[in-house]
């Protein structure tokens, strides 16, 4: 089986993992949840399961992602194959996802999906150091050949979004079993992808940082980067917004006659799906864009894509804004790679690679960890007290409104605050020295 192969089969089955529940999950809390287990507050008299007590269960993958990532990259820089290590860590994942169905209260489920976090969430910035590590022992540019490789993992998100939809298990809780089943497959299959051996142990430790295992935190103190990773945090909120409320939107349009029985609402999760289909297109495109424009333009160009994701949403419809929903999801190809994959690249051409892993892990912890908990928290927060009806119903113009607003603001201080200069050959060449080493 060739090097590409192996890792397209790799990226497939890690999306596949997440995208089973990831995007359905909140039609699952807010349709299902309530009738199977119709528990109300001691206190507020309401169902236990709130938008804000969902917002804190979304969070739990960012308060993963502050340590775990790090934690496991120090891991493998340090001591224990990296491929080895993510093969633990999905077996472990699958399962605590086989056990999710059995929970029937929200304070339970958010620290069994905490544990089901802690073991993915270290996964992602895994792969990217196996897959990185396996491109550049085989001489390969991996901002040319790693891009139409990752794509397939979004294939693997868009082929689990169908499968939960076509059958009719986006409120179900069948949705954690298949999730669990790939987590399962993947995790046996990680011991057979190329090796991925410690380096930092190479050369003895000249500072405390590298002592223990720290060194990516080195980072900081270049100002560029420190901002850097301050905006990827600022972005990564964006991105659970997404993630956490597209598909629950969708679903409400089935309380309304006129949209209840379209296409659209029916399986909300592949119209969801275009969004996926479009960060494959993205996804190839990352190559030229960044040697064209640099990383500052390629990211001002994700946080754009964000306003219009957002403002589209606001205005669209299952019936006659269709095309609005439509065009939404195809910008978010552009917001989510050129952000994402744009971002963990520049990580690596920026740092070395003795700490490859560990510096993709920080850039999984400011993204993912408290990016998410930033979105998560204050994003149910502020829907539940200014966006929520007192029927419970939501005001989805304001919330949609609300977050491109936010996302406005953030590419505006990008803009200002993000100071790098475009070398055309830059990028191309770190890699290919890299590849060298």
């Amino acid at each position: 089986m060739s090097l590409k192969l192996r890792l397209i089969i790799m990226n497939f089955l890690q999306f596949f993992v997440w995208s089973s529940w990831l995007i359905t999950i909140g039609a699952y809390w807010f349709q299902t949840l309530p009738n199977l287990y119709p528990v109300l507050d001691p206190i507020t008299k309401v169902s236990v399961w709130t938008g804000s007590a969902f917002g804190a269960l979304f969070s739990t993958m960012g308060i993963a992602s502050l340590f775990m990532p790090a934690l496991l990259g120090i891991i493998a820089d340090k001591w224990v194959n990296a491929e080895k290590l993510y093969g633990i860590a999905h077996i472990l994942g699958a399962v605590v996802l086989f056990s999710l169905p059995l929970i029937q209260d929200p304070v339970t489920l958010f620290w069994v999906m905490l544990l089901n976090m802690c073991f993915y969430m270290p996964t992602i910035s895994l792969s990217i150091a196996i897959a990185y590590s396996a491109l550049k022992k085989a001489g390969k540019d991996v901002v040319i050949d790693y891009p139409p490789i990752r794509v397939w993992g979004t294939i693997g998100f868009i082929a689990a979004l169908w499968t939960v939809s076509l059958l009719h298990y986006e409120t179900s809780a069948n949705q954690f079993y298949i999730a669990s089943g790939a987590a399962l497959l993947l995790g046996l299959y990680a011991f057979t992808l190329p090796k991925c051996p410690p380096l930092l142990n190479r050369a003895k430790a000249t500072s405390t940082l590298e002592a223990l295992g720290l060194s990516a935190f080195s980072l900081f103190k270049e100002k560029k980067m420190a901002i850097f990773f301050m905006f990827a945090l600022l972005l990564g909120a964006a991105l659970q917004l997404t993630n956490a409320y597209g598909d629950t939107f969708l679903h409400d349009f089935a309380s309304v006659d006129k949209y209840k029985d379209l296409i659209a609402v029916k399986y909300p999760a592949i119209i969801m799906s275009i969004s996926q289909i479009s960060e494959t297109l993205f996804i190839l495109a990352i190559p030229f864009f960044l040697k064209r424009f640099g990383i500052k333009k390629v990211m001002l160009f994700s946080m754009f894509a964000w306003v219009l994701r957002f403002g589209l949403f606001a205005y669209g419809n299952p019936g006659d804004g269709l095309w609005m929903i439509i065009l939404s999801c195809i910008v978010y190809g552009m917001a989510f790679d050129f952000f994402n994959i744009s971002g963990s690249l520049f990580v690596e051409t920026q740092s070395d690679s003795s700490i490859r892993a560990s510096a993709q892990g920080l850039f999984m912890m400011m993204t993912n960890g408290f990016g998410a908990i930033l979105g998560s928290a204050v994003s149910g927060y502020v829907i539940e007290e200014f966006f929520t009806n007192p029927d419970r119903s939501k005001d989805w113009t304001g919330i949609w409104l609300s977050f491109a607003g936010y996302s406005l603001v953030v590419a505006l201080l990008f803009m200002v605050l993000f100071k790098h200069k475009h070398r055309p050959k830059e990028i191309r060449e770190s890699a290919l020295m890299e590849s060298l080493v």
